[in-house]
């Protein structure tokens, strides 16, 4: 017992200690620690981890439009890749005249008990400047329950100690990329609920990134949340592998987002509306929506797309935005805090002992 209480800290003691700030993959979207990076097969999500791992390692634009910092180590374990594959798939993200970051270190073929050996060993030689680890994918090295172990207790066992050896290096950030359930999610659903497996996997994690688009299509959504990272939703599109966000900001992303979500099944006439009231700077009626847009019935649309919820009544013949719209209206305040490090101030201290085999 005296050991353990040997290890309290008092709230004055906490009150003095000054912390280096978070670090970051990608500000904003991808922090220090343990990030889930969900989605379902074949959405792209191999493409959108490497190319994060192209921006971070040569210090260039993640999703087209984020700065990520200075040049940073990469470690890729491309376990369903070739060398062909991921070099092919480089250059298309790159350019056929842009090399390929010579910090970017891969893995392509490995078993379970060596990926761990690999990442525990590169680490020792990177840990101290805030790299980026990729596993893709976590279906490819997860071991099967122990005896008597259920499956959150597994999922949380893996979870947990993947995320060791990025606590073990402060700064790093260990991307794991994973599938998600192939049921559909109900209408209302928590789109965590959609991470393959159970929730072991997220309740370890530090944060969850999905992404998401319909079959087909080339417009997508990019979410995330975690213990750090402020939660949001972000509309991304994807042109021969690359994703791109739309904005210049997570905030114009945000806002596109937003904007989709409340036209989403519109016929063009009611879509053109909710737009029109979306951009007004104040509440929109009837007469404003004849001068602008010619629509004759303009009354009838706005009633019944406040009905639906897609607009909000607020006042005799008056509408304005949905709350999760108008509350991104460009000219509001932006609602991201400002991102504060990126790897440059982090300091490692290497913790021993924590990196036993998953099995």
């Amino acid at each position: 017992m005296s050991e353990i209480l040997s290890r309290l800290r008092s709230g004055s003691w906490l009150d003095a200690q000054r912390f280096a700030p978070l670090s970051w993959a990608v500000p904003g979207l991808i922090p220090e620690g343990l990030v889930l990076f969900t989605g379902p097969p074949k959405a792209g999500k191999s493409w959108a981890a490497l190319g994060v791992c192209l921006a971070v390692a040569s210090g260039g634009r993640a999703f087209g439009t984020i700065p990520v910092g200075r040049p940073r180590p990469v470690l890729l374990l491309a376990l369903e890749d070739g060398d062909r594959r991921l070099q092919g798939r480089c250059r298309a993200l790159l350019g056929p005249d842009e090399p390929i970051p010579t910090g970017l270190d891969y893995l392509t073929r490995a078993t379970p008990a060596e990926v761990l050996e690999v990442i525990e060993a590169w680490l020792t030689e990177h840990g101290h400047a805030a790299p980026l680890i990729v596993l893709d994918t976590l279906g490819r090295v997860m071991p099967p329950a122990l005896p008597g172990e259920g499956a959150y207790q597994r999922d949380y066992r893996v979870g947990a100690k993947l995320k060791a050896y990025a606590d073990a290096w402060p700064g790093t950030c260990l991307m794991v990329v994973h599938h998600v359930r192939k049921q559909a999610l109900g209408d209302g659903a928590d789109w965590m609920d959609g991470t393959s497996g159970t929730n072991g996997l997220n309740g370890a994690a530090d944060a969850t990134v999905n992404i998401a688009r319909p079959r087909n299509e080339s417009a997508g959504i990019l979410r995330v949340t975690g213990r750090d990272v402020p939660e949001g939703e972000y509309a991304i599109t994807t042109a021969a592998g690359t994703w791109t966000l739309d904005g210049a900001t997570l905030d114009d992303a945000s806002r596109a987002a937003a904007q989709a979500r409340v036209t989403s099944a519109l016929g063009d006439r009611s879509a053109e509306i909710v737009a029109f009231v979306a951009a007004a700077p104040g509440p929109v009626n009837a007469a404003d929506v004849v001068a602008a847009l010619g629509i004759a019935d303009a009354r009838t649309y706005l009633s019944r797309l406040a009905v639906a919820g897609r607009l909000t009544r607020s006042g005799r013949g008056l509408y304005t935005p949905v709350a999760s719209v108008a509350s991104l209206h460009p000219d509001t305040p932006a609602t991201h805090p400002v991102i504060q490090g990126n790897g440059e101030t982090q300091h490692a201290t290497h913790a021993t002992g924590v990196l036993e085999g998953i099995a």
